[in-house]
């Protein structure tokens, strides 16, 4: 899948040199009343230094190459939930998303999922688990403690109230 985006992107970046670096004149065929007062409006083509023209290409192949990694080489942080008491813990804090957003557990051990909430942002003010039917509010600057015991191994989301900003508990 990674080699048919890379390849994918590469053809279109050919195609679109090729379009860009072909005569591409554009000429009035058909003639304009004329007045005393009207001008005739042309355009003309503007040589850009060799420079410019790298420095603009390896821009924007530093984009394309950032695009790639950032949706589909980039992994989510997970973290390991540390045991306390027989209770999995782990603390995620809440500002922009999710950090970590990947937390793993141990099936048939209690989970305290504790989210430390920075972000003033009404979106973000709540954290639904479906699979486990709790929705809860964090408070600004406060940690919220999320209770539950998994029973089945698997990959069980939380997410914000508005579902924009998600995160995963897989449970081993």
């Amino acid at each position: 899948m990674i080699k048919k985006a890379v390849i994918g992107s590469l053809v279109s970046l050919g195609f679109a040199f090729a379009v860009a670096s072909g005569k591409a004149d554009s000429q009035m065929t058909h003639s304009m009343p004329s007045s005393e007062n009207s001008q005739t409006n042309q355009f003309y083509r503007i040589e850009q230094p060799l420079w410019v023209k790298g420095a603009v290409t390896a821009g924007g192949l530093g984009l394309i190459g950032l695009e790639i990694w950032w949706f589909l080489l980039s992994k989510p942080k997970s973290q390991k939930a540390k045991t306390y008491q027989s209770i999995q813990e782990v603390t995620i804090t809440v500002d922009g998303g999710y950090e970590p957003s990947r937390v793993v557990v141990n099936a048939g051990q209690p989970v305290r999922l504790k989210f430390l909430r920075h972000d003033p942002s009404g979106c973000l003010e709540q954290v639904v688990l479906p699979d486990f039917h709790i929705a809860s509010y964090l408070e600004l600057n406060q940690v919220t403690p999320i209770e539950f015991t998994p029973q089945q191994p698997g990959q069980y989301t939380f997410a914000c109230g508005m579902n924009m900003f998600r995160g995963v508990v897989e449970v081993r």
